[in-house]
């Protein structure tokens, strides 16, 4: 009697990074407000080899002269050419999304996880702080630290991302502590691990998840505050092109010469509409529940 062997054809494991970034391509939010990011980043690499004029040179002969072929866009209050200072300005949102950001999910995500992986005290002690955090209106706080440290680029960039800490705080501490209570975090502590690596190796790993979906949707938050303390006078000063400034300068030509308001305002509503249908986007693809 023969007995024939069937070979099974073998298990092909797809990585996770592959099945991500298939899902991110298809969703169309991902993709649409994917391109929004990257014109702008591009944008702001090859801004000196874009940008048809200085966007620091004043020219008063044609202030506040209208789209035409010589600015294609027009030029501001005192001349300067308003699509070089756009393209320009994507250098200083940029850098605020990520200084911002880098402030609050770091020091947030820190506290987090220490909260919840710690003692009842260090948690009572941190969740504490983080409560008298929240106590304050969120733009008050930034005002408050403003005013401490007075006002620039880099003083409205820490104020906002410390403001921005408690939510990651509460965030990550909340999914610490449901995470840890999961069965295979047990067995990898019946196995011998420490907490160190559990709490880094497993743990950690779980939360990115979450913490990747609220950083989308924070980072445009944070740069919507900071153009907002630009547009009070507590922010970037002149003559940065940055959007928030370049819009609290023209605005009191908003009817006598709209293309000086319109142009840094639709830059800035274009910039952050793609990050936040980003963000809708990673929501989506990194829901466990899809």
């Amino acid at each position: 009697m023969t007995v024939l062997m069937v070979e099974e054809p073998p298990v092909v494991v797809i990585p996770r990074w592959r099945v991500i970034a298939n899902r991110l391509l298809q969703s169309r939010a991902a993709v649409v407000g994917g391109l929004i990011v990257l014109i702008v980043a591009l944008l702001a690499i090859f801004a000196p080899w874009i940008a048809p004029h200085d966007p620091f040179k004043i020219d008063p002969i044609h202030r506040l002269k209208p789209p035409g072929f010589d600015h294609w866009i027009g030029t501001d209050e005192v001349g300067r050419d308003l699509l070089s200072r756009i393209i320009y300005g994507t250098r200083y949102f940029l850098l605020i999304c990520a200084i911002t950001s880098s402030i609050s999910a770091t020091a947030g995500t820190i506290l987090g996880l220490v909260a919840g992986a710690g003692s009842p005290l260090t948690d009572g002690i941190i969740m504490r702080t983080i409560d008298i955090l929240l106590a304050f209106p969120y733009i008050l706080m930034v005002l408050v630290v403003v005013a401490i440290l007075g006002p620039s680029l880099w003083t409205g960039m820490v104020a906002v991302g410390i403001a921005g800490i408690p939510g990651y705080a509460r965030l990550v501490r909340s999914t610490v502590l449901t995470v840890k209570g999961e069965d295979y975090v047990t067995s990898v502590r019946a196995l011998g691990a420490n907490e160190t690596e559990i709490l880094f190796g497993t743990v950690l790993p779980n939360v990115l998840s979450p913490l990747i979906i609220y950083f989308a949707f924070a980072t445009p938050l944070s740069a919507l505050i900071a153009s907002a303390l630009s547009f009070a006078g507590l922010g970037t000063q002149p003559p940065a092109p940055e959007w928030g400034a370049m819009l609290v300068n023209s605005r009191t030509y908003l009817f006598s010469a709209w293309w000086a308001v319109a142009a840094p305002g639709l830059a800035l509503f274009v910039s952050i509409f793609g990050m936040n249908i980003l963000g809708n986007g990673l929501r989506d693809v990194l829901d466990p529940r899809n």
